[in-house]
C-alpha cells in the first residue's frame, strides 16, 4: 500500500524530530548572505570589503592586559553575571559624562557576551508572544532573528534614501516621523534605534530623536539604542544620547561594544547601559543564556577603557578610519560613481545600481533569485576582485528593492589594503552604463 503524499517513508529517519518555526520566522534557515559571500566562495586573491571585521589587531595596550589576565587565576573563572567589577567601574567612569549622570555600577550596567548577547536578553526580558518590535531599514539583519526568536514580530520603517543628484551624505537618508506613528499599534513595545547607523552611517540628529521620543512617551515604549559605532562619529557631527533627552533614561536601554571600540570584534565583550528597571529584567535572562561574559577580555576590555581618554584613543582611531573612509570615496568620485558618504560607523553605501554584467554571466544558485544587487556585487567580486555586501538583505521583502540599489563596502580594514582595493575598482569603469 502507497504512503500518503508527504508522509516519510518508514526507513527515512533524516528528520524525525520537527525544528520550531521560529526559525523560517527569523530567516535563519535561509542561506545569509555572510555565508554567500564568504572568504571560502570567493577567489583567494579577492580584497573582503564585505564583512565588517578589521585585519589589524587591537591596540597592544590593551591586548597586553589580555595577557596579564591570562597569566592570573582569577580571571580564568566565571565572573559574575553583572560582568566584573573592573569593566564595570571603567564603564561608569568613561560614560558618566557622557551620559550627564552618576551611572551605578550594581544596578544599571550589565556586561554582555557581546552587543548581540545584551540585545536579545533585553528582548527575553521584555517581549511577550505577538508583541511588536520596530526597526527602521535597512536594518542590522541580527534584529530579526532576535526578535522573533523571542516571541516578537518585527514592524519596518524605511529610511528614504535621498534623491537629490549629487554627492549625498548618511544625512541625506530620512525618517519620516509620522511613518513612523503610523506604524506604531497597541502591540507595539520596542523601538529598536541604531546610531550611528549600520549600514548606512546616518548619525541621527537631535530632532529626529526627540520624535522618536516623543512616540515613545507617549505611547509608552521601551527603546534599545544600539550604539555600538559611538566611538566612530566624523567631520564635527555630533552624537546624541537618546538616554540623555528629556524623560528618556527611564525607558532606554543603551548598547556598546568593546569589539568596535578597541577593533576586536572577536572577544564579544559588550555592555548595556539603563535603569534598573531594564537591567535587572535583562540580568536574569541574560544569566540564563549565557551565565557570565567572557573573563580575561573583560579585563582587558576595561583596560582600554579605563587609559582611553588619557591616550587620546579614540580622537585618533577616529582621525584614522576618516582617512581610511578617503581612500575609498576618493575611488568612487575617480569612477564618477554615487554613493552616501558615511557619517559614522565604518560602511560606505556605494550606488550599484549602473553597474551593467551579462545576462547569462554563470551566477551561483545562491544568488540567482535574490535581488540585482546580489547579482552585482558577486559580479564585481569575481571580475574586480574586491566584494561586498548587497543591502537588500538588510530589508524586509516588501522594501527590498530600496536596498537593491546599494553594495555595502567596509572601510574598517589597513590603509594598504584599501588602496589596493581602490586601484582594483577602477576596473569597473567599463562595466558602469
Amino acid at each position: 500500500m502507497a504512503l500518503s503524499t508527504g508522509a516519510p517513508a518508514a526507513n527515512d529517519r533524516s528528520n524525525l524530530i520537527p525544528f520550531s518555526s521560529r526559525l523560517r520566522e527569523g530567516r535563519a534557515l535561509a542561506q545569509d548572505v555572510w555565508s554567500i559571500f564568504n572568504v571560502n566562495n570567493l577567489p583567494d586573491d579577492c580584497i573582503n570589503l564585505g564583512q565588517g571585521y578589521m585585519n589589524f589587531p587591537p591596540p597592544k595596550w590593551v591586548t597586553d592586559a589580555a595577557d596579564a589576565a591570562l597569566k592570573t587565576v582569577t580571571p580564568n573563572h566565571y565572573s559574575h553575571p553583572k560582568g566584573r567589577m573592573r569593566l564595570r567601574e571603567a564603564i561608569k567612569k568613561f560614560y558618566d559624562p557622557l551620559f550627564g549622570r552618576d551611572i551605578d555600577v550594581e544596578s544599571q550596567i550589565l556586561v554582555t557576551s557581546g552587543a548581540n548577547e545584551g540585545q536579545y536578553s533585553v528582548f527575553t526580558a521584555f517581549l511577550e508572544q505577538g508583541d511588536e518590535v520596530i526597526m527602521f531599514e535597512p536594518f542590522f539583519d541580527q534584529y530579526l532573528p532576535s526578535v522573533t526568536f523571542n516571541g516578537g514580530k518585527p514592524v519596518y520603517v524605511p529610511l528614504h534614501p535621498p534623491t537629490t543628484e549629487g554627492k549625498n551624505t548618511s544625512n541625506d537618508w530620512t525618517l519620516d516621523l509620522e511613518e513612523l506613528r503610523r506604524a506604531i499599534t497597541p502591540r507595539t513595545k520596542i523601538i529598536i534605534v541604531n546610531t550611528p547607523h549600520n549600514p548606512v552611517g546616518k548619525v541621527f540628529t537631535r530632532a529626529e530623536l526627540e520624535g522618536i521620543a516623543a512616540l515613545a512617551e507617549e505611547f509608552n515604549l521601551l527603546v534599545m539604542s544600539d550604539e555600538v559605532y559611538d566611538c566612530l562619529v566624523f567631520d564635527g557631527k555630533e552624537h546624541i544620547r537618546i538616554a540623555t533627552l528629556p524623560g528618556m533614561w527611564d525607558r532606554t536601554v543603551t548598547v556598546g561594544s568593546a569589539g568596535k571600540a578597541f577593533a576586536a570584534t572577536g572577544w564579544r565583550v559588550g555592555w548595556l547601559i539603563g535603569p534598573p528597571s531594564i537591567i535587572q529584567p535583562t540580568l536574569a535572562a541574560s544569566t540564563r543564556i549565557v551565565f557570565c561574559t567572557n573573563s580575561p577580555l573583560q579585563e582587558a576590555a576595561a583596560a582600554g577603557l579605563e587609559q582611553a581618554n588619557e591616550r587620546k584613543f579614540f580622537q585618533t582611531q577616529c582621525e584614522q578610519y576618516a582617512a581610511r573612509r578617503a581612500i575609498l570615496t576618493e575611488a568612487f568620485d575617480r569612477l564618477g560613481m554615487k554613493y552616501t558618504l558615511p557619517e559614522g560607523s565604518y560602511f560606505i553605501l556605494l550606488d550599484i545600481s549602473n553597474v551593467q554584467f551579462p545576462d547569462d554571466y554563470p551566477f551561483p544558485p545562491s544568488v540567482l533569485g535574490r535581488g540585482r544587487d546580489f547579482r552585482a556585487c558577486w559580479f564585481i567580486a569575481l571580475e574586480v576582485g574586491v566584494s561586498s555586501i548587497p543591502v537588500s538583505e538588510f530589508y524586509c521583502e516588501e522594501h527590498a528593492n530600496i536596498g537593491e540599489a546599494y553594495g555595502r563596502f567596509a572601510f574598517c580594514k589597513d590603509e594598504d589594503t584599501l588602496r589596493k582595493a581602490a586601484e582594483r575598482l577602477q576596473g569597473l569603469k567599463k562595466f558602469l552604463i
